[in-house]
């Protein structure tokens, strides 16, 4: 079975029911998701833009190798990564970028846009699910400074952030440094306006779910009954999406029938936001000598620099 099926399949029979995060990007999610990132809202892109511009020399100074490995999980088109990436191609002896991401395709756009802009700099693309490719590391001979950008950690529970925190860790020699960007607890409003935006841009977001399990399934969802809500408990830091039916009804995909209650939910994504106090407790508890957080302005977001 397709696993996108399977996936949604035990997600709707669950007694929550829920569709994984990992979903929303097929090419129209993943437009609307730029959208996204533009909007006044949704800080974190701009926050995290800042720190990479403004405090690449601070966290430079904690690194002092000759020659280096850059190496990025999830990297995307890398596009925000250039001017911090020139910087450490200036003041070191040997930098290799190493992007790692499930899609071939954006590796090449990544590698075009960021050699058109430092020409001499060595990237080598290593697609696929980096949980699998990142056994390629191990004949590098190069120190490592791991990138994990975006707060993507943020889609993870907590149990699931301190494993993913072990498995880097695990790739990781002695004296190496991970770079992991964290949106940060701040005011609750704040972070709820971020995931309930004005305009309605994330509602169509969530809805492109639905509509992309119409296309590729063979579902029925009839987009217009389902609503979007997001919610924030700044006790526990999460951040959390639903879709709700706005009446009862019945949902077929593929031969499936599901059952929906009016305002029943469907949890689409998950956003935890943290504490420096709880980074420092699980860097430790995951294997880490020390950390330091990097902070935007506001100190809404933090590149926090873990080292083995």
């Amino acid at each position: 079975m397709d696993k996108f099926l399977k996936d949604v399949i035990a997600g709707l029979s669950s007694e929550q029911k829920a569709i994984p995060s990992m979903y929303f990007y097929d090419e129209m999610g993943s437009k609307i998701f730029q959208e996204i990132m533009g909007l006044e809202e949704y800080y974190l892109p701009a926050c995290e833009v800042e720190i990479l511009n403004n405090r690449a020399e601070s966290i430079m100074a904690q690194i002092s190798f000759a020659s280096i490995d850059i190496i990025e999980l999830g990297a995307g088109d890398g596009s925000k990564m250039i001017s911090f990436l020139e910087r450490f191609h200036k003041k070191m002896k040997s930098v290799t970028y190493i992007p790692m991401d499930i899609s071939p395709e954006i590796l090449e756009v990544n590698k075009k846009l960021i050699l058109n802009q430092i020409p001499d700099l060595e990237i080598i693309t290593i697609p696929g699910d980096y949980s699998l490719t990142s056994s390629q590391l191990a004949k590098r001979e190069n120190p490592k400074l791991i990138l994990f950008m975006g707060s993507n950690i943020g889609n993870y529970t907590i149990n699931e952030a301190k494993e993913f925190m072990r498995f880097v860790n695990d790739i990781m020699k002695v004296g190496d440094f991970f770079l992991m960007g964290v949106d940060l607890k701040k005011n609750p409003h704040t972070i709820r306006k971020a995931y309930n935006d004005s305009k309605g841009v994330t509602r169509r977001f969530n809805l492109n779910l639905l509509e992309r399990i119409n296309r590729e399934l063979k579902g029925d969802f009839d987009i217009d009954s389902f609503g979007h809500y997001g919610t924030y408990n700044p006790i526990n830091g999460e951040a959390l999406s639903f879709l709700f039916s706005e009446k009862n009804q019945h949902v077929k995909i593929g031969d499936q029938v599901f059952k929906f209650d009016k305002y029943e939910t469907i949890r689409t994504e998950i956003s935890r936001k943290y504490s420096l106090k709880e980074l420092d407790s699980i860097g430790k508890e995951t294997g880490f000598e020390w950390d330091k957080h990097f902070l935007d302005s506001k100190e809404y977001f933090s590149l926090s620099l873990f080292r083995k």
